[in-house]
């Protein structure tokens, strides 16, 4: 059954700007306003976190809007805050809303004695009062299992399916999908096949841990515009490695599609400065003045799948439905429109 109260939005420090879009295009599907709450999130002198709402909220059904980007302690510490906040103000129901869900990269044990932090996370966010998680393209979909409540895991690859269909489109026969290990074979797959493009593999050989030694194509890429799929930049070592070995190996040029650009380091400046014609990543994280200045680096926008995606959760429909380019599609005519 449908919620009785409207949805209400609150907002960290972790990713205004993509929270104004959210609230902005709900406003659209609504007709009325659905503007983040009037709420105070601070640090004392000593870096502790206050938060205060000044909205009543009780019974309401709330949406957290925070990225757990980089500071990913203080952004996770400022969502659990305002969870607790929000469960002893009597929300009816708390969903966090994690556009990128920081420490999924510690998922599994790869040494002795080493933690499963994305587990913790689940269990500090699940204590702290959430009752259900809407997140985007998790590291390893397995981490939904770490959780005891609800999770929707939205995919970006219908997104840059719309992009690569309408920015590729007078050369989609040349445009090749290729993943940069062995382990992203089936994100690529998923584009490949809405595009109806071949995939192909760059297969990396460590000497040592942390270095790539070698780095070998699986596929024919020549004449080939090459596309590189992944859910994750963070230095760009490895991504820009990969373009430069497509190159060598018959490319004609070579783009990016990265869900979360997390940008670290050099990242930026080694970009710019690759074979790379462009490198493609949503506003999951908060892009930084030179992420927006970067010569070959594009944004694509995910608040209308977002906004979808909480309005579908508010009035109890089918969230999976977003995954079809047919219903993501008018959801994003006003950047994608038929030529």
């Amino acid at each position: 059954m449908p919620a009785m109260t409207e949805p209400k939005l609150i907002a960290g420090n972790a990713n205004r700007s993509l929270a104004n879009s959210i609230s902005r295009r709900m406003s659209m599907h609504r007709g009325m306003n659905v503007a983040p709450i009037e709420a105070r999130v601070e640090r004392f002198n000593d870096q502790e976190i206050f938060v205060e709402v000044y909205e009543n909220v009780r019974g309401e059904d709330m949406y957290i809007i925070q990225s757990t980007s980089n500071p990913a302690n203080d952004n996770l510490m400022e969502l659990l805050i305002m969870t607790d906040a929000l469960k002893r103000s009597s929300a009816a129901r708390i969903t966090a809303v994690i556009p990128y869900f920081g420490y999924a990269r510690q998922d599994r044990r790869a040494k002795a004695r080493t933690p499963i932090s994305a587990k913790l996370v689940a269990n500090l966010l699940t204590e702290a009062g959430v009752d259900r998680v809407l997140t985007l393209d998790l590291h390893a979909a397995q981490i939904q299992g770490f959780f005891d409540i609800p999770v929707d895991n939205l995919y970006a690859a219908p997104i840059f399916s719309l992009d690569i269909l309408h920015h590729f489109r007078d050369k989609l026969n040349d445009v090749m999908v290729v993943s940069p290990d062995v382990g992203g074979v089936a994100r690529a797959r998923e584009i490949a096949q809405r595009i109806g493009a071949p995939l192909a593999i760059v297969d990396k050989r460590r000497e040592k841990a942390g270095e790539v030694a070698e780095m070998t194509v699986i596929g024919d890429v020549t004449g080939k515009t090459c596309i590189i799929v992944d859910d994750i930049c963070d230095t760009a070592g490895t991504l820009c490695k990969a373009a430069q070995t497509l190159i060598d190996g018959g490319a004609t040029e070579v783009h990016a599609y990265i869900t979360h650009g997390v940008l670290s380091g050099p990242a930026i400046q080694r970009v710019e400065s690759s074979v790379m014609k462009s490198l493609v990543i949503t506003d999951s994280i908060e892009p930084t003045e030179a992420v927006k200045n970067a010569r070959n680096i594009r944004i694509v926008p995910t608040a209308p799948m977002f906004a979808q995606a909480i309005l579908n959760i508010w009035n109890g429909t089918s969230v999976s439905s977003l995954f079809e380019l047919e219903t993501l599609g008018p959801i994003y005519e006003g950047l994608y429109h038929a030529d």
